[in-house]
């Protein structure tokens, strides 16, 4: 088969599409036909040499995935061969093929084609597990997105619109936050021309918000904190602004507040089936109702994953970049 291979860490050149041994399907695992996968920041920070797959993962980039399951390995039941499905990877999504546990399908929801439904589990499984598992959002609470028109970002301000939440966006172009609003976003702040502290402050008459979701890491911070409400819950999973920060335990103790970080890629395989199972349960239904929908900004060619590197380095899109093949 062919994939994705990173001989040398480098830019998005790095990449280069190459003839590579198929994998095979492990116990409980499935052998997928890659028909889509997605661009995700770990998939250019593994790419640069800095963030390497966990032990015993695919050496391949790609946190996501959309296809048909060609094999099953042993102990497999509840999934047969030609089944559409999307996955939670933790690598390897960059492939024609890619073996995957059988805890981290799942179907397509009805009304997403196969290609599409590569925009949703990375997404809708960080999204579902931070904001609602660990931070518990609420039908009520404000929530605050840093990076409204990323992927990220769109999953969440539609998550939370549909259970009930007011939703609070930073996006770093009038155009984006109009995207944002489009979605159902209610506050809108420009991060380049606005103080999203104040601008949050002002739009919830100096509560803040009760549940932040954070990709930027210590530049936020501080500021995160002021910007939360009393009780309020910080969850950070990136760190695109750095990653040593000043706390001031003294504000945090004040609004009896919390400070969560998370990663997926690296959890162990049942936390992984856990979260699978939560989202299948809870967002799945939401899918196929309407009220939720995959964003995609544009699709590339796998093989040319480069260019896929490249849009999303350049920060223009909105919503998921794909490849296909």
């Amino acid at each position: 088969m062919h994939a994705i291979t990173i001989p040398e860490p480098g830019g998005p050149e790095a990449l280069v599409w190459a003839e590579v041994p198929a994998p095979v399907p492990g116990e409980g695992e499935v052998l997928v036909e890659v028909a889509a996968s997605a661009v995700n920041r770990a998939d250019i920070l593994q790419r640069q040499g800095f963030y390497d797959p966990p032990r015993g993962a695919s050496p391949y980039p790609g946190l996501e995935c959309a296809g048909r399951i060609s094999a099953l390995g042993p102990g497999v039941s509840g999934w047969a061969v030609g089944d559409e499905v999307c996955a939670l990877l933790a690598g390897g999504g960059y492939a024609e093929q890619v073996a995957v546990p059988s805890g981290q399908l799942l179907p397509l929801p009805a009304g997403v084609d196969l290609v599409t439904a590569a925009a949703l589990p990375e997404v809708v499984c960080t999204v579902w597990s931070n904001v609602f598992m660990v931070a518990h959002l609420r039908p009520g609470d404000t929530l605050l997105v840093h990076g409204g028109a990323s992927g990220i970002g769109t999953m969440a301000v539609q998550l939370a619109k549909a259970v009930g939440a007011r939703v609070a966006v930073t996006a770093g172009s009038p155009q984006k936050l109009e995207r944002c609003r489009e979605l159902g976003a209610d506050i809108l702040i420009d991060y380049r021309q606005q103080d999203f502290v104040r601008e949050l402050r002002k739009a919830t008459e100096g509560r803040g918000a009760d549940v932040i979701l954070d990709i930027i890491g210590a530049k936020y911070l501080d500021r995160n904190i002021k910007a939360l409400a009393a009780n309020g819950r910080l969850t950070i999973i990136g760190l695109q602004g750095g990653v040593k920060g000043e706390l001031n335990l003294g504000a945090l103790l004040a609004k009896r507040a919390a400070v969560t970080a998370t990663t997926l890629r690296a959890r162990p395989l049942e936390e992984k089936a856990s979260i699978v199972a939560a989202v299948r349960e809870h967002v799945w239904p939401m899918i196929e109702a309407g009220r939720v929908r995959p964003v995609v900004d544009r699709t590339v060619p796998l093989s040319d994953a480069a260019q896929g590197h490249r849009v999303l380095e350049e920060s223009g899109h909105v919503g998921k970049v794909l490849l296909v093949r």
